[in-house]
């Protein structure tokens, strides 16, 4: 359940990404949530390989190279879903991930329960204690 919230909380920043953008064009919102599957699919299966053959430009670049491989990804993504999802240009894809990413971020940060947090930080007293 919490993959399919994802996904669609991810279609949704595809919509905005696609929006603010010239020179992206998304068809619709269905186009979005199988373009949510397919970044996902192609981050799990594609992006590890290509990251392994670019050490070198990764190092030399201090990771922004990293940057170039998402927008790789986005054109991949791109070709396959032609009709409905169009990148004009490799600039266009690179600033889409980059927006994406941001969106992505900011998602996340909002659907982080606040409440319970198992990361948070405790502090203890000199006893060994939790101080709430």
């Amino acid at each position: 359940m919490n993959f399919i919230i994802k996904l669609f909380l991810n279609a949704i920043a595809v919509v905005i990404t696609a929006y603010i953008l010239p020179g992206v064009y998304l068809e619709s919102f269905w186009y979005a949530v199988i373009l949510a599957a397919l970044l996902s699919l192609l981050n799990v299966s594609v992006k590890p390989l290509l990251i392994f053959l670019t050490i070198p430009a990764t190092i030399v670049s201090l990771g922004l190279f990293l940057l170039v491989i998402n927008a790789f990804i986005i054109e991949i993504a791109a070709w396959i879903l032609k009709p409905g999802f169009a990148v004009a240009s490799f600039w266009q894809a690179l600033f889409f991930s980059i927006l994406l990413s941001i969106i992505n971020s900011i998602f996340e940060r909002l659907t982080v329960k606040a409440t319970h947090r198992e990361d948070a930080m405790q502090v203890f007293d000199k006893d060994g204690n939790r101080i709430v």
